[in-house]
């Protein structure tokens, strides 16, 4: 993953400058050089105001959790979450899981990580039969470089492969991570989610 390896290790000015493309200078009338799937999600899930943490492991995973309850005095508070797996993995943060709309966050994984909006796709696997906005204004969600994908279309067709036997209901995303755009006219319509995205590199 170049993009994140580069956010690790930032390089020097001089040598940005030697990773110019040869065609650097195309004229304007030139296609758009296209960035990588995984530098699409990185940027344009940025700009939509999520939060990213990228781990290489599950310990980097656990340390990212712990910083996110610190920094949002999340412990020992409720979790709304579904997915026993998730459960059984953070069990040692001593938070109260439950299935309730008014706890402090919600924790889950996703179907796909969307480069080409920089949204979360998520089905009935993750949230059951609820509606974004009958969920906690925070998500922390988990998942992995594998799940990154260029377009919607390409998600969809990702779900009903993995679930031939049923295809899971209540297919949606999140694309909204700022309260402050909750009146943006753009947003109107989609429910805005102060969101953290635990990123574990599986590939």
């Amino acid at each position: 993953m170049n993009l994140f390896k580069r956010f690790l290790n930032p390089k020097s000015k001089a040598d940005q400058d030697q990773d110019l493309p040869e065609n650097a200078d195309r004229g304007k009338y030139m296609p758009e050089v296209k960035l990588p799937t995984d530098e699409r999600f990185m940027l344009n899930f940025k700009n939509n105001g999520g939060k990213f943490l990228y781990c290489v492991d599950d310990s980097e995973i656990q340390e990212a959790f712990d910083n996110i309850l610190l920094e949002n005095d999340w412990y020992e508070k409720q979790c709304c979450c579904f997915d026993e797996k998730l459960k059984s993995k953070f069990s040692g943060f001593n938070l109260e899981f439950n299935k309730s709309a008014n706890a402090e966050f919600f924790l889950s994984t996703c179907e796909f990580l969307v480069a080409n909006d920089g949204s979360i796709l998520i089905s009935s696997n993750q949230i059951k039969e609820r509606k974004l906005h009958d969920l906690p204004a925070n998500f922390i969600i988990l998942s992995s470089t594998s799940q990154l994908i260029d377009t919607i279309g390409e998600g969809l067709r990702g779900i009903k492969f993995k679930n031939k036997q049923q295809i899971p209901s209540n297919i949606t995303t999140i694309k909204n991570f700022e309260t402050q755009k909750e009146g943006d006219f753009m947003s109107y319509g989609s429910s805005t989610k102060n969101l953290y995205l635990l990123l574990l590199e599986d590939l």
